[in-house]
């Protein structure tokens, strides 16, 4: 039986302040596109710790982070990020399926977030997710896996998608 799992029904999007009205685009570069990269990756590895620190505290098994369920979630920022899907769960029902096949997955929730200007990105889009039930539910429910993706507008704002998965 494949259950599909809590899917946060509250898009969350943190408001930046004030500061970060005058914040310059991004140049759109090769050297820009490898910095956005990598500082996505440490943003997605930031979430990761972030939930299994709040899972820990609550007496909870971490979450494995897994690259096969970044992928998708991190294919999911990319879209928002671009503007070809819209921001929210579009989609999560093929991602889950896929995820299905591909993993033998039982339950599947995601949690979205999108936020700019913030110092700590990760810190704030956990931070709004615990402040939403459903959200909240999702980071604390009966997963093993996860997978975290990121990706920046050219307005540097932060789309993040985190993908959990029980097996």
């Amino acid at each position: 039986m494949i259950a599909l799992g809590l899917v946060g029904a509250v898009a969350l999007v943190g408001c930046p302040p004030s500061a970060a009205a005058g914040r310059p685009e991004r140049p759109e570069t090769p050297a820009a596109s490898r910095r956005a990269a990598a500082s996505g990756t440490a943003l997605e590895h930031a979430v990761h710790e972030l939930v299994n620190q709040h899972r820990g505290a609550r007496g909870l098994a971490p979450l494995v982070l897994d690259q096969r369920i970044s992928q998708q979630a991190r294919l999911h920022s990319q879209a928002m990020a671009a503007g070809t899907a819209p921001f929210g769960h579009a989609g999560f029902e093929a991602r889950a399926r896929m995820l299905t096949r591909v993993m033998g997955s039982r339950r599947t929730a995601e949690n979205v977030a999108s936020n700019h200007g913030y110092r700590d990105p990760a810190s704030e889009a956990l931070r709004e997710w615990l402040a939403s039930r459903g959200h909240r539910e999702n980071i604390e429910g009966p997963y093993d896996m996860t997978g975290v993706g990121v990706a920046f507008d050219g307005r540097g704002e932060v789309y993040f998608t985190q993908i959990f998965v029980g097996r």
